[in-house]
């Protein structure tokens, strides 16, 4: 008897428990985002997740310098991606990939426009 009447007490107590933790984290998220806290959070996974990589590092694996011109590194991502795309890896071709688009943005933000 008394067995069973712990086991409900502690059912019942991991019940409001959960309750009180739920209500909790639903109160704080709503606190973050009239502070603005939870929308900067997310843009902030965002723009790590775009900026994966690095200028730097785009440039180590294209083979370019910072002087070179656009139309150069257009030519050097398409032999590295297409001699990827027939014998090499998927994983080397979709760091060339990312290496191009990081690139891109790069020299869209300093022309202004598109540099194709």
């Amino acid at each position: 008897m008394a067995a069973k009447i712990l086991a409900n007490l502690v059912v019942m107590g991991g019940g409001i428990l959960a309750r009180a933790f739920v209500q909790a984290y639903r109160q704080a998220l709503a606190n973050a985002s009239k502070t603005s806290i939870a929308q900067e959070t997310v843009q902030n996974a965002v723009h790590r997740a775009r900026k994966a990589i690095t200028e730097q590092e785009a440039r180590q694996i294209l083979g370019v310098s910072e002087e070179t011109v656009w139309e150069e590194i257009l030519k050097k991502y398409d032999v590295l991606f297409e001699q990827n795309a027939k014998n090499g890896s998927f994983y080397i071709q979709s760091k060339v990939h990312r290496a191009k688009e990081c690139l891109e943005t790069v020299y869209r933000s300093k022309a202004g426009a598109s540099p194709s």
